[in-house]
C-alpha cells in the first residue's frame, strides 16, 4: 500500500474536526438548503453551485468512510449522526419552505433530479476517488471541484418537495439519487483510506469484507440506477428511429417539420408535421408497423402532411404549414404536458391517466399516501387542476383515505368537513353512513353532504358522530 508523504494523524484529525456535529454544521445546512430551494424553484443552475459549495454534508459522508476503512466504530457513529441529522433538517426545512411557498411548480432543475442513472453512480465513484486523493493529499481546491460534480443538498431539497407536495415520484427519486451518492462516497472513500494505508492494522479477512461490502452496495445501487439508464437509452434510440423512419416513408424533398415523443405512454405516442411534395396515404398505419419493429414497442403514430411545391414555392408552403399546425401540435404538446403534470401530482404513471378530450377533462386515482385523508386529495386535486390549466381535472381518492371528523358547535355543522365528505363521496361514487350522535345530527349531516353533491344517509346511533363508507363504489362516479 502507499503511505509515503502521508500524514495519517494529520488527515484523521481534520476529519475529526469537521466531520462531526456542530453549530457551523447546523447554519450551512440551514443557509445551504435555503439555497438549494430557491436554485430549485427559480430554476438557476449558478445559484445551486452556490447551494453545493456550501453544503457541509461531504466531511461526514467521507468521515464514515473513513471509519469503515479503519473500523473506527465511534468515528462511523459520530459521523453518521450528524449526516443523519443534518439530512433531517435540510428535508424538514424544505417541507416547511415549499408549504409556505406560492410556487410549487416542477422546474427542470427538480425533474432533473427525480431520474437517476447509472451515470450518477459513475460520477459519484470517481468524483469520490478525487475527492479522498484531494483530502489525503492536502489539495484543497480539488475539493471544491468535487463538491459541485456531487449533488448532494439540490436532491434532498427535492425530497423535501416530493414529501410537501405528496409527490412519491419526485420524492422516491430524489432519495434515490441523495443514496446513491452518499453510499458511493463512503465506500469508494473507505476503499482510497485503505489504499493509502488508513488501517493497516486490520487483518485481510477485515479487508475483505470491506471489499464485499462495496461491491455489494455497488450492485444494488446499479439495479434502479442501470434501469433508468436503459429507459433514457431506449428514449434516444426511438427519437433517431423515428426520424429516420419518417424519412423513408416520405419522397424526396419532404422535410419533418416537427416531431414529438411521449416516451412514457403505451403504446408509445408519436406526433409530427411533415412537409410533403406528395400526400401518402395510410402512412400513419406504415409507420406505426415499422416502429413497431424498430423499437419493439407498439406505437401510436399520427402525421400531419402538408403539400408543398417542390419549386419555389415551397418556402411559402412551409410558413403556410407552420401556420396552420403549429395550433393543433401546440395543443397536443399542452395536452401532453397537461396529463405529465397530473401523473406527477397524483403520483402515478402517466400511462394510467385517462383522458377525454371532447370533454376536456382528465382522471387519475391517486396513490396512496400514509396519513393523507380526503382533504388532502381535494388539496392535490386543485393543485394538478392549477397546472393542468384549461382541463378539468378528476383526482379520485384512493378508497382508504381518512374521512373527514364531523363536528357540530352551537347547532352549526363544520362546513369544511361537510365540503371534504361531499367531494369524497363524489369522486368514489359511494354513499356515506352518517354514525353516532343524535338521529337529528346525522340526519343534518346527511342533508349537508346530499346538497354539497355527495351521497349520504343516517346510520346507526352509538358513539361520537362520524362518517363511514356505505355502498360500493361506481366505477363510473367522478363528478361532484
Amino acid at each position: 500500500m502507499a503511505t509515503h508523504g502521508v500524514d495519517h494523524d494529520g488527515v484523521l484529525r481534520q476529519i475529526a474536526e469537521e466531520s462531526g456535529w456542530s453549530g457551523r454544521y447546523v447554519f450551512l445546512i440551514v443557509i445551504s438548503a435555503a439555497i438549494s430551494l430557491f436554485g430549485l424553484l427559480m430554476p438557476s443552475v449558478a445559484v445551486l453551485i452556490g447551494a453545493m459549495l456550501l453544503s457541509p454534508l461531504m466531511m461526514p459522508i467521507i468521515g464514515l468512510g473513513f471509519g469503515i476503512a479503519t473500523l473506527d466504530f465511534h468515528e462511523i457513529r459520530r459521523a453518521a449522526t450528524a449526516l443523519v441529522l443534518g439530512a433531517t433538517i435540510a428535508v424538514a426545512l424544505s417541507v416547511g419552505l415549499i408549504l409556505l411557498s406560492p410556487v410549487q411548480t416542477i422546474t427542470s432543475e427538480i425533474a432533473g433530479r427525480t431520474q437517476p442513472t447509472l451515470f450518477d453512480l459513475l460520477v459519484a465513484l470517481l468524483s469520490a476517488i478525487a475527492g479522498g486523493y484531494a483530502l489525503i493529499r492536502g489539495r484543497g481546491g480539488t475539493v471544491v471541484g468535487v463538491a459541485i460534480a456531487i449533488a448532494l443538498m439540490p436532491p434532498l431539497v427535492v425530497v423535501g418537495f416530493g414529501i410537501a407536495t405528496w409527490n412519491w415520484v419526485v420524492f422516491s427519486g430524489a432519495l434515490l439519487l441523495f443514496l446513491t451518492n452518499a453510499i458511493t462516497i463512503a465506500l469508494t472513500a473507505a476503499l482510497v483510506a485503505r489504499f493509502y494505508g488508513f488501517g493497516s492494522h486490520l487483518s485481510p479477512r477485515h479487508t475483505g469484507w470491506q471489499v464485499v461490502l462495496f461491491a455489494v452496495a455497488i450492485g444494488l445501487l446499479s439495479i434502479p440506477l442501470g434501469a433508468g439508464l436503459r429507459r433514457i437509452t431506449f428514449e434516444a434510440v426511438a427519437q433517431r428511429q423515428v426520424r429516420d423512419a419518417l424519412g423513408d416513408d416520405f419522397p424526396a424533398g419532404a422535410r419533418l417539420s416537427q416531431v414529438d415523443i411521449d416516451h412514457s405512454a403505451d403504446p408509445v405516442r408519436v406526433r409530427a408535421v411533415m412537409l410533403t411534395p406528395r400526400i401518402e396515404p395510410g402512412v400513419d398505419r406504415k409507420l406505426a408497423a415499422d416502429l413497431r419493429l424498430r423499437l419493439a414497442r407498439p406505437v401510436d403514430v399520427h402525421v400531419d402532411q402538408v403539400r408543398i411545391s417542390p419549386e419555389g414555392g415551397a418556402v411559402e408552403a412551409a410558413q403556410i404549414a407552420r401556420a396552420g399546425n403549429r395550433d393543433n401540435l401546440r395543443a397536443v404538446q399542452a395536452r401532453d404536458q397537461a396529463v405529465s403534470d397530473v401523473a406527477l401530482i397524483a403520483g402515478v404513471p402517466v400511462a394510467s391517466v385517462t383522458v377525454d378530450a371532447s370533454a376536456r377533462s382528465i382522471r387519475a386515482d391517486a396513490a396512496p399516501l400514509a396519513g393523507l385523508g380526503i382533504a388532502g386529495y381535494r388539496d392535490l386535486e386543485r393543485r394538478a387542476g392549477a397546472a393542468a390549466a384549461d382541463w378539468r381535472v378528476v383526482l379520485v381518492p384512493p378508497s382508504g383515505a381518512a374521512l373527514p371528523d364531523i363536528s357540530i358547535r352551537s347547532g352549526v355543522i363544520d362546513d369544511a368537513a361537510l365540503d371534504g365528505a361531499a367531494w369524497g363521496s363524489a369522486r368514489q361514487g359511494r354513499t356515506l353512513d352518517v354514525e353516532g350522535g343524535l338521529l337529528r345530527q346525522r340526519e343534518a349531516v346527511a342533508e349537508g353532504i346530499t346538497a354539497r353533491g355527495g351521497r349520504a344517509a343516517a346510520g346507526r346511533a352509538g358513539g361520537r358522530l362520524r362518517l363511514d363508507w356505505s355502498a360500493p363504489r361506481d366505477p363510473g362516479s367522478d363528478a361532484p
